[in-house]
């Protein structure tokens, strides 16, 4: 039998005048930009009922339903590449992605993604919403991840990020040396000029990140961050909103901030780190089938583990932590 994907959302007020292909995206972003032009021209996804065209304008306020049949995405190809697998049973699979790891195939990265190595894993991923991901980490940011094996547990995964119940933490080394956490409250939403990159702007989605001091140095700060929201690059538009980007970061963190006075090992662990800083360490969710509060946790990577040394040899003492 056949699993069908039904489905209602309406156009915010953001999206109005968009091409129904790209308010479906941002509507129902669990689903492939291709997969959502297929069932369009399909007549399975519909504008206030009606059979569209993927460049057709949507206002605000039109109803898109979706009610096609779940195929594999064609384009995707199962290939062998190792995963650092934590925990999977019949339902869900928890993993530790590494840097450099993209996690969809797109422009540019057609295949040697986590897509193409969960599909290779399990073959049945391949129907499910965009390989069974149901959240994303950056090609570059390293940590815990979850993907549904099938489909009810895909819907109970979303369900679960949409009711903001997931618990996900993060470590972060930051530029600069921050007299205490906080809360930032601000939206998030495309770089108006920039559109490879995102923004703090109004109009965007709504974004919430919680974060706290864990070490202090002299002229950097390694935080702990809670996400409430999962918007694009939330935390590090957010730490760089308030100026104090990620160490590495090339999107959002500039040129690398060299301290005066820095030692030659620093000056070459600054300027010579890969990536921005930023690890997925643990994250907290409830069982699909079995309702069980599950928590699972990834050590930081060899690259932070040595930055954070660096940092705290740079202090003459180890960093005490702070309770911000």
């Amino acid at each position: 039998m056949t699993d069908r994907i039904r489905g209602t959302a309406e156009v915010e007020a953001a999206l109005d005048g968009e091409r129904l292909d790209q308010a479906a995206a941002r509507l129902f972003p669990e689903y492939s930009r291709s997969r959502l032009q297929t069932w369009i021209k399909r007549g399975e996804l519909l504008a206030d009922g009606k059979v569209c065209r993927p460049r057709d304008k949507v206002r605000a306020g039109t109803a898109l339903t979706v009610d096609a049949a779940l195929e594999d995405e064609v384009s995707w190809q199962p290939e062998r590449i190792a995963l650092d697998i934590l925990y999977e049973d019949e339902s869900i699979l928890v993993l530790n992605k590494p840097a450099g790891l993209v996690v969809h195939p797109a422009a540019g990265h057609a295949d040697g993604t986590l897509v193409n190595a969960l599909i290779g894993h399990a073959p049945t991923m391949a129907q499910l919403p965009r390989g069974g991901i149901v959240h994303r980490l950056d090609m570059e940011t390293s940590g815990v991840m979850v993907a549904a094996k099938t489909l009810s547990a895909h819907h109970h995964l979303v369900a679960q990020l949409q009711a903001r119940t997931v618990k996900r933490q993060y470590c972060a080394v930051c530029i600069g040396a921050m007299t205490g956490g906080g809360t930032i409250d601000e939206p998030i939403g495309r770089h108006p000029r920039q559109r490879k990159k995102m923004a703090v702007v109004s109009g965007g989605k709504p974004a919430v990140t919680h974060y706290r001091i864990a070490r202090r140095f002299a002229h950097h700060t390694r935080i702990t961050v809670n996400l409430e929201t999962g918007r694009t690059h939330q935390i590090r538009v957010h730490m760089a909103h308030r100026h104090y980007p990620l160490v590495g970061d090339p999107a959002y963190g500039g040129r690398p901030r060299i301290p005066r006075g820095a030692s030659e090992r620093l000056i070459t662990a600054l300027r010579g780190f890969p990536r921005q800083a930023l690890h997925a360490e643990s994250l907290g969710l409830l069982h699909p089938v079995s309702g069980e509060a599950m928590q699972f946790e990834c050590p930081l990577p060899e690259d932070m583990r040595v930055l954070l040394a660096v940092l705290e040899e740079e202090d003459g003492v180890q960093a005490r932590p702070d309770h911000a």
